[in-house]
């Protein structure tokens, strides 16, 4: 495939698919990069080792800021300035009524019995709770507020991060009736927006391919589960 570029006064520039930096970090780029490539110059002679690697930093912070593409970004899966997301899209059938299983997911902090990638869910009151999220592996956790946006009692709840969060998620679930009498299709909906910056660019090229899996194995969990605790109840009369 041809490699498309842009001309401006006889220059070319890159290939706009190659940008994966947006202009404020761009900007941040340039100036860090004259700065420190200056403090090498100036320290050239009585510092000729680190003048050298300050020279060489400053230039690649040059670089990166005026044509907008960052290499380290690149190798870590981030290929544009769109942010990056982690989107998980699941459904499964219950076997319980609708409203029951609304009611279910509605205690929040009901989330993490089944749900293996949350270390846990706190609600702080009707609408707020706190959310904590397993990295794979257990290398690190996350944790951020949220406040359910969407409430329609046996049909649909949405949440979302409440801002400033160190993560941005939001997430769907609908409830929904089907042909054979008490059984419920659960579709869920859940994105996940790390933080920005190189961390957050790996954290997504990380998790977003077992994020997919380890989403649809928990809603399969919350299942088994529903159906275990009907076995229970049966057993316990």
């Amino acid at each position: 495939m041809a490699t498309i570029t842009q001309h401006i006064n006889g220059r070319s520039l890159p290939n706009q698919h190659n940008i994966n930096l947006k202009w404020p970090e761009r900007y941040i780029s340039v100036i860090t990069g004259v700065k420190v490539g200056l403090s090498g110059l100036k320290h050239m002679f009585s510092s000729p080792f680190t003048s050298i690697l300050k020279i060489g930093t400053g230039g690649y912070l040059l670089n990166r800021g005026i044509t907008g593409h960052c290499e380290l970004y690149e190798q870590v899966g981030k290929t544009d300035t769109e942010p990056v997301k982690v989107a998980i899209r699941a459904s499964v059938l219950v076997g319980k009524p609708r409203t029951e299983v609304y009611d279910f997911w509605r205690k929040l902090d009901n989330l993490p019995l089944f749900m293996s990638h949350l270390k846990s869910v706190e609600v702080l009151d009707n609408l707020s709770s706190r959310w904590s999220l397993k990295l794979p592996t257990d290398i690190a956790s996350l944790s951020w507020d949220a406040e359910i946006t969407y409430d329609d009692p046996g049909e649909v709840i949405a949440w979302e991060s409440l801002p400033g969060s160190n993560i941005h998620t939001t997430g769907k679930v609908r409830f929904v009736d089907t042909p054979e009498p008490d059984t419920t299709l659960v579709h869920v909906t859940i994105t996940y927006e790390p933080p920005v910056g190189v961390l957050g660019a790996w954290i997504a090229h990380l998790v977003n391919p077992l994020f997919q899996k380890m989403v649809q194995d928990d809603v399969e969990n919350f299942k088994r589960y529903m159906d275990m605790s009907e076995i229970i109840s049966e057993i316990s009369e």
